[in-house]
């Protein structure tokens, strides 16, 4: 209920607002020119917000056109399609309907997938127009971006901590690695590449999601390391002292005190996580099988087709992108918390 509550408040504030200036204005409270000033500003800002969100709208415009529509024809731009349909919805979530134990058709092969967890795998072959198994693909992010956030924070956390608080040697040998891996750590080139490659099939840990997993966090340690600590900078050490004073060991006052005041970064940091893993897409199209592939692989399957079905890509795009969407829109707070306390406004 909090957060449909929330959701709900954010909503109607805007009609709250504008009564309230209305009413000011009424008594006298406000002058009409700035509240006039003010609804200019605002109706500009979201005319700009519509413009920027008007191609999320079309994709949601495409995904229910029928699949010989030319609603993409030269010419033929419309606002609406003349007969929707959810044929494209139906057809990325027919693998949570009940299955059978029957091949899947994929864009990028026929297998039958097993999802572990659930009485019985999923069939997209029970069904008139198959489906894009969605779900095999959703199962493998949650687990990707999950191992990802849990291993990069076991980290995260104690190493921003030691760097804020503790001077040891060496330390500052660090913070300048961190910020080098920062700049360049995102920078695969196709040599690296292959090098990983060769590297996990060597290992035996290619097709694994849980290696997958292990090499996201790594790549996601120093920019969220050095994002936290910079947050973590800004927590007065008295409250550390006080807790200190009180009796408190020093576990107990990571614990009680820096966790509790770090939770807009703390929000902030668990959110790149979780998205390096939910989004990434090179890597894991590199070194994972189709029967454990992510989200990213899976939609990059529908796009790789002769001929793309727009309304089936953008509607496998759109239900991929709703679940950022909706974290940002709740998490919003946190986030804009966590990076301006991290030296990252603007």
């Amino acid at each position: 209920m909090s957060v449909l509550a929330a959701a709900a408040t954010r909503l109607t504030s805007p009609v709250r607002s504008a009564t309230g200036a209305v009413r000011d204005v009424a008594n006298g409270d406000r002058d009409l020119r700035d509240v006039l000033v003010t609804a200019l500003y605002t109706g500009g800002a979201m005319g700009l917000t519509g413009l920027l969100l008007f191609p999320v709208y079309w994709a949601f415009v495409v995904s229910i056109s029928p699949p010989n529509s030319t609603v993409l024809s030269p010419g033929a731009i419309k606002l609406w399609p003349e007969q929707p349909t959810l044929l494209a919805y139906k057809w990325v979530f027919g693998s949570f309907t009940k299955p059978h134990e029957l091949p899947i058709e994929l864009p990028i092969g026929t297998l039958t997938f097993q999802i572990p967890g659930l009485p019985v795998p999923v069939n997209c072959g029970a069904l008139p127009s198959g489906c894009s198994n969605f779900a095999g693909f959703f199962y493998n992010s949650v687990v990707v971006a999950t191992f990802t956030t849990v291993l990069a924070l076991l980290v995260v956390i104690p190493a921003a901590y030691a760097l804020s608080r503790r001077s040891f040697k060496g330390r500052s040998k660090i913070l300048y690695g961190y910020v080098l891996f920062t700049q360049v750590g995102g920078g695969l080139g196709i040599a690296t590449l292959l090098a990983l490659y060769i590297l996990f099939q060597q290992a035996g840990l290619y097709n694994s999601k849980v290696a997958l997993a292990v090499y996201y966090a790594a790549t996601a340690v120093p920019f969220n390391t050095w994002l936290l600590k910079t947050y973590m900078d800004g927590i007065p050490v008295s409250y550390e002292e006080a807790a200190v004073v009180d009796g408190a060991g020093p576990l107990r006052v990571f614990w009680e005190v820096v966790i509790p005041l770090s939770k807009a970064g703390l929000a902030t940091v668990l959110i790149f996580t979780f998205l390096t893993g939910w989004m990434e897409f090179v890597v894991a199209n590199l070194l994972l099988e189709p029967s454990n592939a992510t989200l990213p692989v899976g939609l990059f399957g529908v796009a790789g087709q002769r001929f793309t079905p727009w309304p089936r890509f953008t509607a496998f795009a759109l239900s991929f992108a709703a679940p950022i969407m909706g974290v940002y829109f709740f998490a919003q707070g946190y986030l804009e918390g966590g990076l301006s306390f991290g030296g990252m406004e603007g």
